[in-house]
């Protein structure tokens, strides 16, 4: 196995272990993918967002974030306030049944409103700068000048195939999702874990 194929399958493996973890982002995707609503789009900006980070950390602009914290701070408050929205609109679906309508193949969020909420969902975690970005980024500089960005090849693939998968795989559960129940446990499941997540960002020292 050449070396180059060594960062490669390292890079997948580190940026699958970052991404496939219960999260306000994968929440939402799975969530579009079960309601079969602009899922190429979301999975898009997810898949470009991530192979925008992973090349900056490779690039050593996590150095920046390191030298000004006051980025992150900003981040996390921005981040807890919108996290905060998304899950008490997701707790206000599970407790209306207008919400659930909605659901069930209603008028649901428009192209716009999907792209911008996963685009928030994304660029205001502060943590995917400390993950992508720093973490990431400094294990691929361990690699050699060429590998390291083999390392890069290799994450940024990872986080292809997993918003793919979760995306286009979460139809599979639109059966189970045709009783008005499972939209108001998954709403409430998201709203758990959209809150969850505001709170752990504001109480962070």
């Amino acid at each position: 196995m050449t070396s180059a194929l060594q960062a490669a399958i390292a890079g997948l493996g580190l940026g699958l272990s970052l991404i496939v973890a219960i999260g306000a982002q994968n929440a939402f995707v799975l969530r579009q993918g079960i309601r079969r609503e602009h899922v190429l789009p979301v999975v898009l900006v997810c898949a470009l967002s991530d192979a925008v980070l992973i090349i900056a950390g490779v690039s050593g602009i996590g150095f920046v974030v390191e030298r000004f914290p006051v980025v992150l701070v900003v981040l996390r408050w921005a981040g807890a306030a919108f996290l905060l929205g998304y899950g008490l609109l997701a707790a206000g679906r599970a407790l209306a049944p207008s919400g659930l309508a909605a659901d069930r193949g209603g008028n649901g969020l428009s192209l716009r409103a999907a792209v911008l909420t996963v685009v928030g969902l994304t660029w205001l975690n502060p943590h995917v700068y400390l993950d992508t970005v720093l973490l990431l980024g400094s294990i691929a500089n361990t690699h050699g000048e060429v590998e390291r960005w083999w390392f890069a090849a290799g994450a940024v693939l990872g986080s292809i195939l997993w918003f793919t998968a979760l995306g286009y795989g979460a139809r599979l559960l639109r059966g189970v999702f045709a009783k008005p129940v499972a939209w108001r446990i998954l709403d409430v499941a998201i709203a758990v874990v959209m809150i969850a997540l505001a709170i752990m960002l504001v109480l962070r020292p």
